[in-house]
């Protein structure tokens, strides 16, 4: 007997869930899912501002999805905003990438993800001592690089581990006003 109740409840069960499942499909899509996709713009199609904005992608723009060609527009549009300090900074950049090896590129990828996942306390110490570093003078600079190279692996890491950001380098030269404290 009890065999013969599994196909009825199984169809009790299917038709108790049919209303369920209709009225997901009556719901709206999320936000953005409803989104239009945007139409594909071949390389002959940009102005010849955006194209000299994205040369560096003209060889494989055509083969880029849409959403991704739209996104690169966005880029060009806001580049146009830029100060040309800014830009030549962010092209420094771009070329200082293109000459690394992916041994390298893969070192910066960690990097940054470590970097991301400081909390914001530490990133803005470590930003800070970034900065003191970037105001020493190039001997300054050269003394404490030698100084670290002349440590061991173990010495490094002591000198690191109870220390932070702020107290790796020497303290702003004589007139510069502290960094603001954080709270």
């Amino acid at each position: 007997m009890p065999m013969r109740r599994a196909p009825f409840l199984l169809a009790l069960l299917l038709a108790a869930g049919a209303p369920l499942g209709a009225a997901a499909q009556d719901r709206p899509p999320p936000p953005g899912a409803d989104a239009p996709m945007p139409a594909p713009r071949p390389w002959s199609a940009l102005t010849a501002d955006e194209k000299d904005i994205l040369s560096p992608l003209a060889r494989d723009w055509d083969t880029f999805p849409p959403q991704r060609q739209s996104k690169m527009l966005d880029k060009a549009q806001r580049w146009r905003g830029l100060p040309p300090e800014r830009r030549a900074e962010i092209r420094d950049r771009i070329a200082r990438w293109q000459q690394m090896t992916p041994q390298e590129r893969d070192e910066a990828r960690r990097n940054r993800q470590k970097f991301q996942d400081l909390t914001p306390e530490q990133r803005a110490r470590l930003h800070d001592a970034f900065e003191r570093f970037r105001t020493l003078t190039p001997q300054q600079r050269d003394t404490l690089v030698d100084k670290w190279r002349d440590l061991t692996p173990e010495q490094r890491r002591d000198a690191v581990d109870p220390l932070g950001p702020n107290d790796a380098l020497p303290p702003p030269p004589p007139g510069d006003r502290p960094p603001p404290e954080r709270p």
